[in-house]
């Protein structure tokens, strides 16, 4: 949020949409790729890509050490991405669920 300009709950719910939209909208790994370049600074874009690692690490049931030692990701966004996975929204589940879903063979 912008501190110079209070956002509504509603005006920050139709941009999040919007971007949301603009994410599915894409077709391929490699227009996400080059979305996610444009929109996000490098740090950013790692620390995306680390919490997306650090799940698929705690899918295949490493400890909090182990993931650290792999990824050098503290072990309080290992914790916190655990929580999510677990008690949050829904949507790394989707995603991992649909991710090994389009990586089966009868997918394709």
């Amino acid at each position: 949020m912008k501190p110079n300009r209070p956002y509504r709950e509603s005006e920050q719910y139709a941009a999040e949409i919007a971007l949301f939209r603009a994410v599915i909208s894409l077709r391929n790994p490699d227009e996400c790729r080059n979305f996610f370049h444009d929109l996000c600074t490098p740090a950013e874009l790692q620390a995306l890509v680390d919490r997306w690692q650090v799940v698929e690490l705690l899918e295949q049931g490493l400890t909090y050490r182990k993931i650290h030692d792999l990824t050098a990701v503290s072990v309080t966004t290992i914790g916190r991405v655990a929580r999510f996975l677990t008690d949050g929204f829904g949507g790394y589940r989707a995603a991992i669920d649909r991710a090994a879903a389009s990586d089966s063979p009868t997918s394709h």
